[in-house]
């Protein structure tokens, strides 16, 4: 289950004074919308919106954005976008909740949602999406129903790829070694083993590592890297199973636990495994692949023709990568994790009616096909040229502009290829697309996603922190194996059990 992040103490006062204002003697989970369906948008008055997100490197648009200002033409309204650097974003959104003042539509992580949903902030959309079939085309119900009370949907999902990443692997480096693709998980760590000692690179040094891993201390193998795409091959879940209809977290998987741990701690001992690996962050596995210094890592398909490829063949021009299927266990499993969120698009339930009948309009446009078309390509003649049927080409103003933030940052369809562009090369295309569809055929849910444990929101992040040290010292042999059954045993004591108890209450429900 990805564990919701307690609040500090200050900001959880700061938000616990705020909802008491925001309530405003409403009786908890009602809203404004029992009006919106009487109210008619007169799409010929011009509607001012102010929307809020995130934002990352290079920062957002400045006001007067083309985008902007075609969307604003095509729908009559009047957008205005703040956008908040995502370090600064849930104090932003404190300092709004302590003074009652929402923007019309924002972004919400998940957190905030589950925390606020009950204190008519959020506008009940639920009776309104039949009137907007793009929403209802590109968004899963399934997707929406989560983290919401019965028959209330408070907002809309943003949208993030189940299962991005996946395997890449050296094919120069198997053939100039005589290895073949591996297949088991045995093969996988034979072909690794020759990537680590073999001298792959042809450099006469042994500098070079069969794969490498991430940890990350909120209890799960890797942010994503090559250790995700090995646990299946053990039978360890993606953070929660169902098991004889109850849900059980990874952490207590005892038998799998050894299994994997004794993989991976007989990899470090021969040096498959990257010895760097417990002090390795997020993408350091994909900077030794691109380096040139290691053979196996995780790739975002959408970015391996862009930023993956160039540094590794400027290292060394005759590399090919292909896609690695993760590798299957003594029964035959094997799998790639899927992850998913609870980060909404919310509307403001003070709204006006009519606004926010417009703001629904206009998020259901930005899902059509012309819609669409606009937050990702932009405007023809400016962002791109039509060349043909067929091809297109980008222009200059389409780096200068990047016209598809609000695509990435604000609201998108549930769809994979959402980074992938008309101008682009079609065999690049056709190699991303085969690797999302083959991360489909063994992608593994988690199976608690969607349900929501206080106790582990209170003490799940140090527990977690306390069982994978106690993995890693494991693995890099400073305790023995048999501190895993240890590992277990504290991690059920220090509130284990109470989430696993929470948890299932939780599912039981929602049966």
């Amino acid at each position: 289950m990805k564990k919701l992040t307690a609040l500090s103490l200050s900001g959880l006062l700061l938000t616990t004074t705020a909802m008491a204002g925001c309530a405003g003697g409403t009786a908890a989970g009602t809203n404004t919308t029992s009006k919106s369906k009487a109210a008619a948008d007169d799409t010929n008055e011009k509607i001012t919106i102010n929307l809020m997100t995130r934002s990352y490197a290079g920062g957002g648009w400045p006001p007067n954005h083309p985008v902007i200002d075609e969307l604003n033409k095509r729908l009559n309204i009047d957008l205005k976008i703040e956008w908040v650097p995502a370090a600064n974003y849930p104090e932003k959104l404190n300092v709004l909740a302590a003074s009652n003042n929402f923007p019309d539509v924002f972004y919400i992580t998940n957190t905030e949602y589950v925390k606020w949903q009950s204190k008519n902030i959020f506008m009940d959309v639920k009776p309104e999406l039949g009137k907007h079939p793009n929403i209802v085309k590109y968004i899963p119900e399934e997707s929406t129903k989560q983290f919401n009370p019965k028959g209330k949907y408070y907002g809309i999902p943003f949208y993030y790829q189940e299962v991005r990443d996946s395997l890449a692997i050296r094919k120069d480096w198997m053939e100039k070694l005589g290895l073949k693709m591996p297949d088991t998980i045995d093969e996988f760590y034979n072909v690794t083993k020759a990537f680590a000692l073999n001298d792959p690179d042809g450099n006469g040094k042994q500098d070079t590592v069969g794969f490498s891993m991430e940890i990350n201390p909120a209890g799960v193998f890797g942010f994503g890297g090559t250790a995700a795409f090995l646990t299946s091959s053990f039978g360890l879940a993606n953070k929660w199973k169902l098991d004889n209809d109850k849900l059980v977290p990874m952490q207590v998987q005892s038998k799998e636990l050894k299994d994997f741990i004794g993989f991976m701690r007989k990899a470090y001992a021969e040096g498959v495994l990257d010895k760097d690996f417990p002090i390795l962050k997020s993408r350091d596995s994909l900077n030794k692949l691109e380096a040139g210094k290691s053979g196996v890592a995780n790739v975002n398909p959408q970015q391996l023709f862009a930023e993956t490829l160039p540094p590794l063949t400027k290292v060394d021009s005759k590399a090919e990568l292909v896609q690695l299927m993760p590798p299957a266990g003594a029964d035959g499993k094997r799998g790639t994790r899927s992850s998913s969120t609870g980060d909404r698009i919310v509307i403001n339930a003070k709204l006006d009616p009519k606004k926010q009948q417009r703001i629904l309009k206009m998020m259901d446009y930005m899902l059509s096909d012309e819609g669409y078309d606009l937050i990702k390509h932009g405007i023809e003649g400016v962002h791109y040229k039509k060349i043909s049927d067929t091809k297109y080409e980008q222009l200059e103003a389409s780096v200068k502009d990047r016209q598809f933030l609000l695509v990435g940052w604000f609201f998108k369809r549930f769809d994979p290829m959402f980074l992938i562009y008309k101008w682009m090369d079609p065999k690049e295309v056709a190699t991303v697309k085969s690797y999302f569809d083959n991360n489909e055929k063994v992608k593994v849910k988690d199976d608690g996603f969607g349900f929501v444990s206080e106790t582990a929101t209170k003490v799940g992040p140090n527990i977690d922190k306390k069982w994978m040290d106690t993995m890693v010292k494991v693995i890099v042999g400073q305790e023995p194996m048999e501190s895993i059954d240890k590992a277990v045993a504290e991690w059920k004591s220090g509130g284990g059990d109470a989430i696993i108890k929470e948890m299932n209450e939780e599912y039981q429900k929602s049966k």
